[in-house]
């Protein structure tokens, strides 16, 4: 799911700066481009991206299987999947960088009337309770049932990029860069009460059916995409689609899941 270069790039010529839509991330985008010049997106080696972890999302979903680099620095809130903002020596910071390859999951959605529809994730697949009813939900792996039936406000299938974000929230288990696992997360489990989540291999798929539906309706979610009224949901690896993350050699993506497993 995640495998990291440490070539980088040798040499970069155009870059395309694209920012969020906060206030901070506009300014940083005018003086960059000023600085550097800025080419549009389909033209360029490296896509900058400012903002947050939210907008770095949105550009890896926009830039997936162009084979574009996406080199992100923080001007937003949450900036995990981000490099530090400076300025200066910004050419020769991409020139040095590593390169990390992540797939994403794919979500098929049943609707409850029928529809099918799809989506994809980097950090997580997403299901919750969307009314004051606790949902009920069955769990089966690679066809064979392994939960019966859980009673939660929800579950998540979190890969490793998106591990240290919403699923360790719920109390999830971090998972390494390089590991080929995904976690299945419950969120407030009410019974059964000690199930606190699994891990699986990366090549699994997981099926999951709201149970009882007209009185407890269920909802999902690939990333920033979401559905309401679902009554099935499968999740696996989509292994045809990729997008290219970049790092500082100094501060690599995979320094930062080590970093976090020891914060308290």
């Amino acid at each position: 799911m995640v495998s990291e270069h440490t070539a980088g790039l040798r040499r970069v010529e155009n870059v395309a700066f694209l920012a969020s839509a906060s206030e901070e991330a506009e300014t940083a985008r005018r003086r960059l481009s000023h600085m550097y010049g800025s080419s549009p997106p389909d033209m360029a080696d490296v896509i900058v991206a400012l903002g947050g972890d939210g907008f770095m999302l949105t550009a890896l979903h926009r830039f997936m299987n162009t084979g574009k680099p996406i080199y992100g620095m923080h001007r937003g809130t949450v900036g995990f999947l981000m490099n530090e903002f400076r300025l200066d020596g910004l050419m020769e910071r991409i020139a040095r960088a590593s390169v990390t390859s992540i797939r994403p999951l794919l979500m098929t959605t049943t609707g409850c009337d029928g529809e099918t529809r799809e989506a994809r994730a980097f950090n997580e697949v997403s299901l919750w309770r969307q009314t004051y009813q606790a949902a009920k939900l069955k769990i089966v792996i690679d066809d064979r049932e392994r939960l019966a039936e859980l009673v939660c406000d929800g579950l998540i299938v979190a890969t490793p990029a998106g591990s240290t974000a919403y699923n360790l929230s719920a109390h999830g288990p971090i998972i390494p860069l390089g590991a080929p696992l995904l976690a299945l997360t419950p969120i407030s489990p009410f019974r059964p009460r000690r199930w606190r989540g699994a891990l699986m291999r990366d090549h699994a798929e997981i099926v999951v059916d709201a149970l009882d539906t007209m009185k407890r309706p269920v909802g999902a979610a690939a990333d920033h995409t979401e559905i309401r009224d679902v009554v099935r949901v499968a999740v696996r690896q989509d292994r045809a689609s990729e997008s290219l993350l970049m790092f500082d050699r100094e501060h690599s993506w995979e320094e930062r899941i080590l970093a976090e497993q020891f914060q308290y």
